[in-house]
């Protein structure tokens, strides 16, 4: 477990796949909790059952994580901010730093969004900070599960 809480907010991911990736890479970096948020599929869909794609990219992370589907990810994150977290939109945005320039130093909540669209502008506006990955090739970003991986992972290295 890291020093300070970490949690993650994913904003409207498509890909069940995405987030049963995430899910795995939660677990291995000691993620205390992971809001799902807009229509981020949830491991357990609306009538009870076992969403597969996520169960099976997760490898059982969805039960060592705890996890929740929220309707207002605004009011989400002025209640963690109230709580004293820093709201850390990961996302290629004019406001963003390299995300090596971070320092995790205390409760943190990481916003991941869309695979198309990133992560939406009203939760831009509320965040403390943008971090992005710089890109060196032709495409623009990475995909959302890869990111996760090397956002937390340096959050943890670096706290």
């Amino acid at each position: 477990m890291t020093t300070f809480p970490i949690c993650i907010l994913l904003s409207n991911i498509r890909s069940a796949h995405n987030v049963g990736a995430i899910f795995r890479t939660a677990d291995g970096a000691g993620v205390q909790k992971i809001y799902l948020g807009g229509y981020t599929p949830a491991p357990i869909d609306r009538y009870g059952r076992v969403v597969e794609e996520i169960r099976k990219t997760s490898l059982g992370a969805t039960e060592s994580v705890a996890w929740e589907a929220v309707s207002d990810e605004k009011q989400l994150l002025f209640n963690l901010k109230s709580e004293g977290y820093s709201i850390v939109a990961v996302e290629q945005h004019e406001r963003a730093i390299p995300y090596t320039e971070y320092r995790f130093d205390a409760k943190v909540v990481f916003i991941f969004g869309n695979e198309i669209d990133g992560v939406n502008e009203d939760l831009i506006s509320i965040s403390d900070i943008v971090v992005s990955i710089k890109m060196h090739g032709k495409k623009e970003s990475l995909n959302v599960s890869t990111t996760a991986g090397i956002i937390l992972f340096n959050a943890i290295r670096r706290s």
